[in-house]
């Protein structure tokens, strides 16, 4: 009995993740092999790079939101997509870490209601959210409302860039606190008090003990903010008043033009990139905590 008793754990544990294995065969690997499939192929379903190709070479006629039309590249279109995700992700880090430590820290009560206060927000639809923000930031809004009364002057937000910025980080923040946060209420209390026996003081702690035991969950929100932000198109749509046309905006455009074949190519070198980005940093932060 004991001999079998490996054999039917293995079996007990195959037949418990069935269902996802089920589940994400269907609705992960499915989608992304069709998006595969389009992608390699023409209208005609036959073999070809030409997709591809159109993504390095070709280019796009834009609005700039003045009646007036300029020629991006869709590399281009990709690069500032990145340049703006890039800046939203660092916002988010820059910000959440220090929260997260906050509610690490804090009591079990506290740690609950700040959970549910930061995932508040999510249960909220997505366009709901970002018409609120519509109403905030546009010239006649309630932040220029605010400023004026205190003197400052109108400042012109919608429609530009921080107005897109600020519409992802709002978006995408609890995906960077919460998985940070998990990591960190799991840290031991004892090897922070050892670390400042032994001489560290509070950055030495943070820098030598805090930051390397809380990287996987720094790298997991990176993670969940870029990939998202990269490929938004409604905030960017309404925040940016149609200015700033990202990767996002280029799938959606393509897919509205029945171009389904070069909107899965879109898609599909967005894919790759993204993991290979995603496998560099998990690289990374598997060295950190071998050094750590």
């Amino acid at each position: 009995m004991k001999r079998n008793a490996p054999s039917q754990r293995s079996l007990l544990h195959k037949l418990v993740l069935a269902p996802y294995s089920i589940w994400a065969a269907l609705f992960i690997l499915v989608p992304l092999a069709f998006v595969a499939y389009y992608a390699f192929t023409d209208s005609d379903f036959n073999f070809t790079f030409e997709n591809i190709s159109r993504f390095f070479t070709a280019t796009s006629m834009i609005s700039d939101g003045d009646s007036t039309r300029e020629v991006y590249t869709y590399l281009l279109i990709f690069v500032r997509s990145l340049k703006l995700a890039v800046i939203s992700t660092f916002i988010c880090l820059l910000m959440g870490y220090p929260m997260a430590y906050i509610m690490s820290r804090a009591s079990s009560r506290a740690q609950k209601v700040l959970v549910t206060l930061i995932m508040i927000p999510m249960w909220m639809n997505f366009l709901i959210r970002t018409y609120a923000w519509m109403t905030i930031l546009q010239d006649t809004g309630i932040l220029n409302g605010l400023l004026g009364f205190i003197g400052l002057g109108p400042v012109h937000i919608i429609g530009t860039e921080s107005a897109v910025v600020i519409g992802m980080v709002y978006d995408y923040f609890p995906y960077m606190i919460l998985p940070i946060y998990s990591v960190m209420a799991k840290m031991d209390v004892k090897l922070l008090e050892a670390a400042r026996d032994l001489g560290c003081n509070s950055f030495g702690v943070l820098r030598r003990v805090i930051w390397p035991l809380s990287l996987p969950g720094v790298i997991s929100g990176i993670i969940m903010v870029l990939i998202p932000s990269i490929s938004t198109f409604y905030v960017s749509q309404k925040l940016g008043n149609g200015k700033f046309y990202l990767i996002g905006d280029a799938i959606e455009g393509q897919y509205v033009a029945n171009n389904l074949h070069f909107a899965a190519a879109i898609a599909f070198i967005l894919m790759v990139i993204l993991l290979v980005c995603m496998a560099f940093m998990q690289r990374y932060a598997n060295k950190k905590a071998v050094v750590a």
